[in-house]
C-alpha cells in the first residue's frame, strides 16, 4: 500500500476493533504547543456506522459538553464514513485522562434532555437531530469502557 499523506488512510481498517480511542498523531507548532489528534472509534470500520440524525445530536452534544470536563480541546468533529470522532487537544499528553474526559462527556449524553444549538439559527441542518438515538451511541461505547485502549482487539495484531 502506498504511504498516504492522511494518517487514517495508512491504517488497515480491517485491523481495528471498535470501540476504541487511538492516538494518530502530535504535532508541534513554532512556539512549542502542541496538537494531539486522537481518533475515537464508536463503530467497526465497514461493518457497522452511526445514521447521521443521531451522529449530528451526538456531534452536538458531545462538542458542547466536552469542554465543560477540559479547557484544552480545540475541536472534535465526526469522521466522514459515520463510525466516530477526531478529538484534538492542545497542551496536553496524558491518554488516561483525555479517556476519562470522554467518559464524562459521553455520561452527559446519556443524561441530556435537549440537543444543544439544535435551531435553524445555530446549526446547519437543524432537522436532523435525533436525541435518541445519540444517547444510545453514547450508551453502548460506555458499556465496552474497559477496551478503549485496545485499538486491534485480543486477535488482532497491528502490521
Amino acid at each position: 500500500m502506498t504511504k498516504m499523506n492522511v494518517e487514517s488512510f495508512n491504517l488497515d481498517h480491517t485491523k481495528v476493533v471498535a470501540p476504541y480511542v487511538r492516538l494518530v498523531g502530535v504535532t508541534t507548532g513554532k512556539q512549542g504547543d502542541t496538537v494531539h489528534k486522537y481518533d475515537v472509534r464508536f463503530k467497526e470500520p465497514n461493518k457497522a456506522y452511526m445514521e447521521m440524525p443521531g451522529l449530528h445530536s451526538l456531534e452536538h452534544l458531545m462538542a458542547e459538553n466536552i469542554r465543560n470536563h477540559s479547557d484544552r480541546i480545540l475541536d472534535i468533529g465526526p469522521m466522514g464514513c459515520q463510525t466516530g470522532f477526531y478529538l484534538s487537544v492542545i497542551n496536553h499528553d496524558d491518554y488516561d485522562a483525555i479517556l476519562d474526559i470522554i467518559e464524562r462527556t459521553l455520561t452527559d449524553v446519556v443524561s441530556a434532555e435537549t440537543v444543544p444549538a439544535c435551531n435553524e439559527v445555530q446549526c446547519g441542518f437543524a432537522a436532523s437531530h435525533d436525541l435518541a438515538l445519540a444517547k444510545i451511541y453514547a450508551e453502548e461505547m460506555l458499556q465496552k469502557r474497559q477496551e478503549w485502549s485496545d485499538v486491534f482487539g485480543p486477535s488482532k495484531e497491528e502490521e
